[in-house]
């Protein structure tokens, strides 16, 4: 079984998409990339959210985007 990379609970920061096991929203690491920070820094800030779970989010946006646009 493959662990969720995003998860979205109501109970958790109001039900907004962040890491699975964390309260980060991953809104906050596409806020950290539009402004020219690397993955580095925003694991600096947030330690509870690992690379694989950046590396994995970042894969499957990419994924999506090429599915949608065939």
């Amino acid at each position: 079984m493959i662990s969720p990379i995003v998860t979205r609970l109501t109970n958790v920061m109001g039900g907004c998409p962040v890491f699975a096991g964390t309260r980060v929203p991953v809104q906050t690491l596409l806020d950290y990339l539009e402004a020219g920070d690397g993955i580095d820094e925003f694991l600096a800030g947030f330690p509870s959210v690992s690379r694989e779970q950046v590396i994995a989010f970042l894969e499957d946006a990419k994924d999506r985007v090429v599915a949608a646009a065939t």
